[in-house]
């Protein structure tokens, strides 16, 4: 095997297909990528046995066709090290890589290319093609409730489901959740559900780079594939039953409450300040036309914040964990958010004061 390239060229799929590769690893092949020469083109593949990375290039020099695995970690940071517009030259040498640029010169330890694992290709069952930009906006709005290390597993990943014409994502840790519908080209009646793992979705996310370009989708039943012009990814899928969402979405909250995104997000920063470091509690109180947000902590500091609302209920007092309401206003755009509430010890319904794609539910605490 050899060929040369640019160093920009190779560094962009390099640094990608490298982040899915982990450091520690109990197979020394898995903190390898795998370098496949054929034609004109190269491609890079990168797991950790749950997440796949496939990157393409094409090379403009003539290649010698081959396949090796060498470190993805010193390989990236070489390609880091090297001047924007260098040419390396790789090339296999007695079962090592030699990297060479300008007068530099790197020899890397390799492993044969088939010691390298290859997730398993089960059959797809659903096929459909999503603007970039528009998964992306689904995963942006919804990843930050999926849980860390819960103990419910099915909970550390994120739900899409397909159905006619639609597409959702549905994340929740138990506290909260957080889901986001749009329109799809898809020709399927009945739902499919599958659970992608968090990791998959973090990785997936990383390579909508082209907002107008297409992303192809294959659901298969153990396994998700996306294909960009330059990428494929493949996920395995988390074997498990996720929450029915539907049940959680609060139903009748008679409190509608109308307000300034911006300012709220702000008033709600500030108080948090002195919220408990721990639990981070706050209290909402509301009278008609305004809102009044309250914290306290173990050292007996306290905050208090006025924002003006559209609000022409009964009063009400009830307590959330700040970071979760911040998280929410975080994701939005619109300049109105809306919230709906029915009591103390009910979930508030939180969504943009003129769009229903996406909603988002906050569990109360009783402080």
């Amino acid at each position: 095997m050899h060929f040369t390239i640019q160093r920009e060229a190779l560094l962009k799929p390099l640094q990608l297909v490298a982040g899915v590769v982990e450091r520690r690893q109990t197979l020394p092949v898995l903190s390898n990528v795998l370098l496949v020469v054929q034609g004109q083109q190269l491609s890079l593949t990168g797991t950790d046995l749950e997440v796949e990375l496939v990157g393409r290039v094409q090379l403009e020099e003539p290649a010698e066709p081959g396949e090796i695995t060498v470190p993805a970690r010193k390989l990236m940071d070489i390609c880091k090290s090297l001047p924007n517009d260098a040419l390396i030259d790789i090339k296999v040498d007695e079962q090592k890589v030699v990297v060479k640029a300008g007068r530099s010169r790197f020899t890397l330890s390799t492993l044969p290319a088939n010691d390298f694992p290859t997730v398993e290709e089960g059959p797809g069952s659903l096929t459909c093609s999503l603007v970039q930009s528009k998964l992306r906006r689904l995963i942006e709005r919804t990843s930050f409730a999926m849980a860390q290390q819960d103990v419910r597993y099915y909970l550390n990943g994120m739900l899409l489901e397909v159905s006619a014409g639609i597409i959702r994502a549905v994340a929740t840790d138990g506290h909260r959740l957080a889901m986001c519908s749009m329109q799809a080209d898809i020709g399927q009646a009945d739902r499919h559900q599958v659970i992608v793992p968090r990791k998959g979705i973090l990785e997936l996310a990383r390579l909508l780079t082209e907002p107008d370009g297409n992303v192809s989708i294959v659901l298969g039943q153990h396994h998700i594939r996306a294909t960009t012009g330059e990428f494929t990814f493949t996920s395995k899928l988390v074997d498990g039953k996720f929450p029915d969402y539907e049940r959680v979405l609060p139903k009748g909250g008679d409190k509608l409450v109308v307000g300034d995104r911006q300012a709220l997000r702000e008033a709600f920063s500030r108080t948090a300040i002195l919220s408990n470091e721990k639990y981070r509690g706050i209290r909402l109180q509301l009278a008609a036309g305004q809102l009044k947000i309250q914290a306290n902590n173990p050292e007996q500091e306290e905050a208090e914040e006025e924002v003006a609302v559209d609000y022409n209920g009964g009063a009400l007092e009830i307590g959330f964990n700040v970071s979760y309401l911040l998280d929410v206003l975080g994701v939005m755009t619109t300049e109105q958010v809306r919230l709906i509430l029915s009591d103390s010890n009910s979930s508030a319904l939180v969504q943009e004061s003129d769009n229903d794609d996406s909603a988002y539910v906050v569990m109360p605490m009783r402080l």
